[in-house]
């Protein structure tokens, strides 16, 4: 898919007819590609990169945070204060231009995107199920 204008379509399709846990874990994706990517760039001092990648990852860790519904479920109130603290993180490694410091936010968002994939590939298992049976 080399045309740019097919793949905008086709990526703005996948997203409007994603579930929603599936943009989940599309955004927690994301979140991990801003964050390799920043690291890459600040391995080779790309500070302008790895600024904008930083900034992006902020953004998705905000929206991340503004989604949750936390009358809904009791952990909610411990997600949040994790997304503080990883918001917080993001923002001293974009000032400190700091790979190990954007590294460090990578290893607390990769497991998070992990159980994230295996809840929503086993819910839409459960769904299939039920709809077959």
């Amino acid at each position: 898919m080399n045309n740019p204008s097919m793949r905008a379509r086709y990526m703005a399709d996948a997203i409007t007819t994603a579930s929603p846990g599936k943009l989940l874990v599309m955004l927690y994706d994301r979140l991990v590609l801003d964050l390799v990517k920043a690291e890459e760039a600040l391995g080779r001092d790309d500070r302008e990169t790895a600024s904008t990648q930083l900034q992006h990852a902020q953004e998705i860790v905000i929206e991340l945070r503004s989604s949750l519904k936390m009358d809904v479920w009791d952990g909610a109130k411990g997600l949040s204060e994790l997304y503080g603290f990883l918001l917080t993180q993001l923002i001293q490694a974009n000032i400190r231009r700091d790979a190990a410091q954007v590294a460090s936010c990578r290893g607390l968002v990769e497991p998070l995107r992990d159980a994230w994939r295996t809840a929503v590939s086993e819910a839409s298992a459960v769904g299939t199920a039920a709809r077959v049976a």
